[in-house]
């Protein structure tokens, strides 16, 4: 069964604020936030922004939920206020978000996710192209991570990722392991550098 896309959709009332949050949760999260953390432990949420938007990307509710009360805590910590959080469900057949509150999550099973040493970061077109990203390299025995269009697969050395990285046009860097050393329990992937804006529907 085919895994659904969620996202948080995080409306900060500055732009500045919301890169600068973004920069927080990609490096180093408050220690209620750290703690919370750990229910998505072995997780990679891809992150990015929009303006005053901060989107969180994740392949099922639960997760999307959990990442929730991480987001909150964060937010709380760093004394923000939103304009408003809210979960939305990508409608694959009509390719669009939808916020309405969602029903029974449709796949229950919640892989366990491993990490590499090092880390190719890919932020796809589409969510077809994704797909297609992240089947062709697991077809290839790269350990991947698709969260709605942004794909992260594992490499264990920095030169594969880097080999790798030219050849999808993504970004290389450190991995589980080593983001771990310098921020522990933080689930979250940066799309577009830490502060950078990126171009979520």
């Amino acid at each position: 069964m085919a895994r659904d896309d969620w996202r948080l959709r995080i409306e900060l009332p500055e732009e500045e604020r919301a890169g600068a949050f973004l920069h927080r949760i990609g490096i180093d999260l408050g220690s209620e936030a750290r703690e919370l953390a750990r229910e998505l432990e072995e997780q990679r949420l891809a992150a990015t922004h929009n303006g005053h938007i901060v989107f969180v990307y994740a392949p099922s509710r639960l997760q999307a939920e959990h990442a929730q009360r991480v987001v909150e805590a964060e937010l709380k910590e760093q004394g923000i206020n939103p304009v408003r959080i809210v979960l939305e469900q990508w409608l694959a057949g009509e390719e669009r978000w939808d916020d309405e509150p969602p029903g029974p999550d449709s796949d229950e099973e919640i892989l366990a996710r491993g990490y590499a040493p090092w880390e190719v970061r890919v932020e796809c077109r589409s969510v077809r192209e994704a797909r297609q990203l992240e089947e062709q390299l697991e077809r290839e025995g790269y350990g991947v991570v698709r969260a709605f269009r942004f794909v992260i697969a594992g490499a264990i050395s920095r030169e594969e990722a880097q080999e790798l990285a030219r050849r999808v046009h993504g970004e290389v860097e450190p991995g589980g392991e080593l983001v771990y050393e310098v921020a522990q329990q933080n689930p979250f992937a940066v799309f577009g550098g830490l502060g950078g804006a990126g171009t979520p529907l």
